[in-house]
């Protein structure tokens, strides 16, 4: 194996890192407010309030992180990589978009977040939780790939949602039209088996990744090749999860990506693919989910109602980097106050995995 300590990993605070566009500002509060209306739409329907995306839960379960304590040490990083420890932790299977009823068989980015517990380090300011929340999708690029780009997305969204070829004409005029028709042609597979990607870029201690989480057992893999079908019913994801969890332990390995090249492997623009041939993933812990039931009906209630993963919420050391990321500092709070206040609840910050159904 090649040695990958000494090679030119940039630093986080060097100045080329984030660059702010003119009139960022203004494009992230229309987002916030977009995404609120699509959560308004939702509750006109079914008078429940959801996520302005990752709507419809999959499945929810408890697992461990485990990180070794013989990394190189280029990956010792941040106060949760530095030593070996075990981090309990609760994660949840979603399907990306804003529709809680979305039809499994339609083909769509999937989510994968979690929230780890018992993690010591210096938390970003009103933070005061020993937890870190880390996120996923399955496509390695974000077509939502900057403030800009997000605005205009999300409000040809609203206009043309129910009318996919108008929506494709629009999608058409733009230069990004591949980036942004990709979603609609995912692999659309089991989710035990989707490799899930942070798509933005994160500071990791003195340098800056992004991230992705591989599914690493070999029952795991081998359910890849399970494909969904017209024949399956809508909801086909969420019971494939519960058989697999009742009698299979899941493991997936957490990688990182360094950058080394702001040219070819940008942190703004969340678009484009950083290369995995020049930029090798690097293993630096193990997910272990051991056998449960992974639709446990007050679980999912537990985290839709009361529960958010943001990830800004954790360590100073992994801060979320890049436009896409300064948006959700913004957006994911608004959509949480508003969906806890059509539904008469209130955010929870979760200190204990014991607090959890």
């Amino acid at each position: 194996m090649a040695d990958l300590s000494n090679r030119p990993y940039i630093h986080w605070n060097d100045p080329n890192v984030e660059k702010l566009p003119p009139n960022e500002a203004d494009d992230i509060q229309a987002v916030a407010d977009m995404i609120n209306l699509i959560q308004k739409t939702h509750y006109n329907k079914t008078r429940h309030a959801y996520g302005g995306t990752h709507a419809r839960t999959q499945g929810v379960v408890k697992g461990t992180f485990v990180v070794p304590n013989d990394l190189p040490k280029h990956l010792k990083q941040t106060e949760l990589f530095e030593k070996g420890g075990e981090y309990k932790c609760i994660c949840r299977y979603s399907s990306e978009p804003g529709d809680p009823g979305l039809d499994d068989r339609i083909p769509q980015p999937r989510g994968f977040a979690m929230k780890l517990f018992d993690v010591q380090g210096k938390m970003f300011s009103g933070f005061d939780w020993p937890t870190q929340d880390i996120e996923f999708n399955s496509t390695p690029a974000l077509d939502l790939a900057d403030a800009k780009t997000t605005k205009e997305i999300i409000d040809l969204r609203i206009k043309y949602g129910n009318d996919k070829p108008e929506l494709y004409r629009h999608l058409e005029k733009r230069p990004d039209t591949t980036l942004q028709k990709g979603r609609d042609g995912v692999r659309n597979t089991h989710l035990e088996s989707t490799r899930q990607y942070s798509q933005t870029a994160y500071r990791f201690g003195d340098y800056v990744i992004k991230y992705c989480l591989v599914p690493s057992s070999e029952t795991q893999r081998k359910l890849y090749d399970e494909t969904v079908k017209p024949e399956d019913g809508d909801d086909i994801l969420s019971r494939w999860l519960q058989s697999f969890h009742a009698d299979h332990d899941a493991e997936y390995l957490f990688q990182v990506q360094l950058c080394e090249n702001l040219e070819d492997q940008p942190v703004e623009y969340a678009g484009k693919v950083w290369d995995a041939e020049k930029y090798p993933w690097q293993t630096v812990a193990t997910l272990k989910i051991p056998k449960q039931n992974s639709f446990n009906y007050e679980r999912k209630m537990f985290w839709e109602d009361h529960m958010r993963i943001d990830p800004w919420h954790g360590l100073v050391s992994l801060q979320p980097l890049g436009g896409p990321n300064r948006l959700r500092k913004v957006v994911y709070p608004a959509s949480s106050a508003m969906r806890r206040k059509l539904n008469g609840r209130k955010e929870f910050n979760v200190v204990s995995i014991d607090d959890i159904p």
